[in-house]
Formats: C-alpha cells, structure tokens, sequence
C-alpha cells in the first residue's frame, strides 16, 4: 500500500488507520512501520502496546484504585492546584467540546471535567476518573504515552491504539515536583481536531508550568511541619535478606513487594548518589530491560511506597532507609561479628535474577563469612555453620573440626557433616 504525506506534510487520517489495521492484524511487522511516513513516537508506541498484550479493541480498564478514589483525590499532590486547572483550561472547555483531564503518575484518571456533552461521550470508551490510561493498559493514548516516556504528547484520530479512540484527539503535559523532579501525573485535553493543534499543546504545557510553579509556592507558604511528628517519625525500613518476601516498613504500616520493586530500593540505597534509567536497566538486567519499562516500574512502586521518597532525574532516595542489609554491613564495620550474624536472616533476595543483586549477595555473605572464619571464636562458627549459606560450607567445618576448644563430640558431627559433603561433591 502506498503512503503518501499532505502539503502539510501530516499523514491523511484515513491512511494511518490502514497502517493501523494492517500492523494490529499482525500482516506487517514493525520494520513496516519504518518505511512509512506514521510519527517515530506514535510507532514506537504502538510497538510497546503490540508487546504488552493491549487489545486494540479494548479501553481503559478500571483501576485497582477506584474503590479508594476519594481518597486518592485527596491525598495526591496535585489536589491543591485543582482551582488554577479548572480557572486556566476547565472553564473554556464547558462549551468547546472538549474534556480536561488530570492523571496520576500510574495513568489512573483521577478528575474528568469539562464540555457536558464530551464527558458523555468520553464515558464511552471508560474514559472516566478511576480507569487506568496507563500506555500498556489501553495503548497508545496521549496522557498514557506522555506518562511512559515522561514527556509531552499529541496523539491524532487513527494513531490511537485501540479503535474506540480514534474518534478523539489529545494532548497530555507531565507534571513535576518542583523540588524533586518526581513525576506526579498529567493534565490532558481530549477532545475534536482542535485538540491536536501546535497552540493547543502551547496552552497545556503553560498550564503545567504554571501548576509546578504553585506547587513550589504552596512548598513555601503551606502548614509547617508538626516538629515532635517530625522528631518521632521512624525512618523507613527495608527487610530483604532470608527466604520470606521482601518488605517495606513505615510508620503506618508492613508492605509486601515485588521482587523487582525490591531489587530497585536495595540498588539506590548502594547508590545514594542517583541512578539514571539506563544506568538501572543495566543493573536490574543486562538484555531484556529498556527505559520505559524501567519508568513504568518506579511509576508501580512510587505507588506502593508513596511517591515522597524517590526522586527522578536521577532515581535516587529522598530520605534515610534502613534496612537488615544495612544492619549486616555496619555490623561487620563496627568489627562487630557477632551483631552481624544476628542480623544475618539469610541471603540477600534470593529469588534475584538481577546481576547486579547477585553480585552484592556473594559479597555481603562473602564478607561475613571471611569475618567468622578470620577469628577463633567457636560460638561465632557455630551460628555461622547453622545458618543456610553455612552448612556448605567446607573450611568452616573444617575449622570446627580442627578447633582447640572442639569437644568431642563436635568433631564427630564435623567429621560427619565433612564426610557426607565430601559424598554428595563425589
């Protein structure tokens, strides 16, 4: 099929929809897309899409949040800057067909406003507060895709992903914390083709100038802190040594995470001075990882920690965070053996597969156990050669057996342990 480009050198709609329909029907690959004239952003888009499963003929899905929707609503960063939105595009749009919409960074719609008339016709497609938008829940879509590659985006009729969009257009803004640089959401404009004009994403991106702008004056004048609050607030702590899943501690509470949200804290507490996405892509997975997952993860996990304590640009932590890994390593620096095999519940992340984990896990045991072995403390070689990455362990029993101050009958057991060891290596 032959593409051609207008005067104004944008593709017709009509052919972008027949790229679209070839390349959802799998009859051309993504090399096809390339010797076409359809926009890097909105192919690359669709490629993510293609990978993650969206069904173009989905919309958005209701998000795990909407049950806790008002809360979310009071609770998110941006509520405060709700009258500036409402004063700057919500007021011009009542009667202009068009919806304005703020997202939080997850991609679940948190307030749609706007023409009455548009909001009916956006709840056809579940465009309404507390779907999930997200890029990989309901493909290419412009708060969806400005959320992804944290970045602004226009996203026109055909271009869409999923076809119950393509009757739309719209334009999507990132918003910031000023002061950290975490991303907090997006406002969005969806609407007819107006929508998708250079003035259009003119006026959203002002707006989101203007709301970063207020959060950092709101950062200023806002309620201080309550100072004994302050003073007593436990840091926050991370459990990710030994068999049980990892866990995230705070104040209000005990959160199970994910491997990988896991793997992600315990790089940037090593890291302290930041990492870039790229840089945590590689540590998290040599091959298979790429920036846009590594951002939709950290966009998961600020939902499950609270958005407060990681910062972007690079990702890096915004506050102390302790954890059983910490107690082992200050342990052994104090010289403290014995602390450290008390905080020693195992290995670090066992499950890991990332490369990067695996090589502070051979470290941190590597560290105790030439700390154990290195003195002449038998109770200490005891505990050491009790615990899981002991009972392998061939010098320490080797050690036991060989000990001045070995008993008998802790000689047999080494002597048996060695054998059976020695019978099991062959």
């Amino acid at each position: 099929m032959a593409i051609s480009k207008t005067t104004g050198g944008r593709v017709p709609p009509a052919q972008v929809r027949a790229v679209h329909d070839l390349f959802v029907a799998g009859e051309v690959d993504a090399s096809y897309l390339d010797s076409v004239p359809l926009r890097r952003v909105v192919a690359e888009s669709w490629q993510r899409s293609l990978a993650t499963g969206v069904d173009p003929d989905s919309m958005g899905r209701t998000a795990e949040a909407i049950n806790a929707l008002d809360e979310l609503r009071k609770s998110h960063p941006l509520a405060p800057t709700l009258p500036l939105i409402r004063r700057l595009l919500v007021e011009d749009a009542t009667d202009a067909g068009v919806v304005v919409a703020i997202t939080a960074a997850d991609g679940t719609l948190l307030w749609v406003e706007g023409d009455r008339l548009a909001i009916r016709k956006a709840e056809a497609m579940n465009f309404v507060p507390g779907t999930d938008w997200s890029e990989n829940i309901a493909g290419t879509n412009a708060p969806g895709t400005a959320l992804a590659l944290d970045r602004e985006v226009q996203i026109r009729g055909s271009e869409h992903y999923s076809r119950i969009v393509h009757p739309w257009n719209c334009t999507a803004v990132p918003v910031h914390d000023p002061a950290t640089g975490v991303l907090l959401g997006a406002i969005d404009l969806t609407g007819g083709s107006r929508v998708a004009a250079p003035e259009t994403l003119a006026l959203v991106r002002a707006t989101a100038v203007a709301v970063e702008n207020q959060l950092a004056l709101l950062r200023l004048t806002g309620p201080a802190q309550d100072p004994v609050a302050t003073k007593t607030a436990a840091a926050p702590r991370l459990s990710v040594l030994g068999a049980d899943r990892p866990r995230w501690h705070t104040d209000s509470g005990s959160t199970t995470l994910t491997g990988r949200h896991a793997d992600i804290l315990v790089l940037l507490i090593r890291h302290p001075e930041g990492l870039s996405a790229d840089h945590l892509a590689m540590l998290l997975d040599d091959k298979d990882l790429d920036v846009v997952t590594i951002r939709a993860e950290m966009s998961r996990l600020r939902r499950v920690i609270g958005g407060s304590y990681i910062a972007s640009r690079p990702y890096r932590l915004l506050t102390p965070v302790a954890s059983d890994m910490g107690d082992v390593l200050d342990a052994l620096q104090a010289g403290d053996v014995s602390a450290a095999l008390t905080a020693y519940a195992g290995a670090l992340l066992p499950q890991s597969v990332s490369p990067a984990i695996g090589r502070l896990r051979t470290e941190l045991m590597t560290s105790l156990r030439g700390a154990v072995l290195a003195g002449a403390d038998l109770g200490l070689l005891r505990r050491w050669l009790e615990l899981p990455d002991g009972r392998d362990d061939r010098r320490g029993w080797t050690l036991l057996h060989d000990h001045a101050e070995a008993d008998p009958v802790a000689r047999a057991g080494a002597r048996g342990h060695l054998a059976g060891l020695d019978s099991e290596l062959g």
